[in-house]
């Protein structure tokens, strides 16, 4: 990857959904636009506050998506990265956002 670019790779769960409550929602039903979590698999050398590894939340619908070795991913600009989710075990216990 080059200057602030991530590489990302697409969630897979495009059938079926569950609620909390257990109600099954089909695929073909019509949501909201979402935003989605992915896990990052390479960074450019400008890129600062991701790495590889870590998990993060984006709007899929608004980038670019490549196909490599027939595995579907993402590239985007690390500014267009809403939240990274990490477990900070210095500072505390649990997940953050």
């Amino acid at each position: 990857m080059l200057h602030d670019r991530v590489l990302v790779r697409v969630p897979g769960d495009e059938g079926e959904r569950r609620s909390t409550g257990g109600i099954v929602i089909p695929a073909t039903a019509q949501v909201a636009r979402r935003l989605s979590w992915g896990d990052v698999l390479g960074v450019g050398n400008n890129v600062r506050n991701v790495k590889v590894g870590d998990r993060v939340l984006f709007n899929p619908e608004d980038q670019l998506e490549v196909e490599i070795q027939g595995g579907a991913y993402l590239v985007m600009r690390e500014r267009d990265i809403h939240a990274m989710a990490s477990e900070r075990t210095e500072h505390g216990t649990g997940l953050y956002l």
